[in-house]
């Protein structure tokens, strides 16, 4: 196996999962602070924004050719993940606990795809320095791969392990916001 293909199987097999495996264990801090109690809806829906400014990259990665365009997206979604989980901790912190496990947690979640990226551009080097030195032309599109990364089952089984440890949980968090405020509002308060 050469080089590359270790450092995408490294991606996919390692780094990627615990990604997700930092998602849920973020969201069972949540869960122990009641986030529906405390920082409730608002703090929720912000976690959902930042899955999604990640998750649009990681679909690119792994559906679309790596071109300058692919490649300033997930910069671009990179940078706004960072701005957002600024935010989200700077909100947080004035309506509940955030532990210590927390702040680990969100030290993988911040630096993850920080790696994935900085090891996807070693992989496709020209498509980077192509990108900083405006030379565009011709790669600049989106197309799809012929053939998703991991091969043909890798997306399904990653896509069932982050809707497992990652969609599904935060949603369930969105809701348990949502009832609450609710329940706070029927009840007058």
């Amino acid at each position: 196996m050469d080089t590359n293909n270790k450092i995408m199987n490294l991606i996919l097999f390692v780094i990627l999962p615990l990604w997700g495996i930092s998602g849920f264990l973020d969201w069972i801090c949540h869960k122990k602070t009641n986030i529906e109690k405390t920082s409730g809806l608002k703090e929720s829906l912000i976690h959902a924004l930042m899955g999604i400014q990640i998750g649009i990259p990681i679909v690119l990665g792994i559906f679309f050719d790596f071109t300058v365009l692919t490649f300033l997206i997930m910069l671009v979604f990179l940078v706004l993940h960072e701005v957002v989980a600024h935010w989200d901790v700077s909100y947080a912190k004035e309506k509940r606990e955030i532990s210590i496990w927390e702040v680990h947690v969100h030290n993988y979640l911040a630096t993850v795809p920080f790696y994935i990226l900085a090891l996807v551009s070693v992989l496709g080097w020209d498509v980077v320095k192509n990108t900083f030195l405006l030379k565009w032309k011709g790669d600049f599109y989106l197309g799809f791969r012929d053939t998703p990364i991991g091969g043909s089952s890798y997306y399904l089984i990653f896509g069932i392990f982050m809707a497992v440890v990652c969609v599904f949980p935060y949603i369930s968090e969105i809701l348990r916001c949502w009832r609450y405020e609710r329940k706070l509002k029927a009840n007058g308060n």
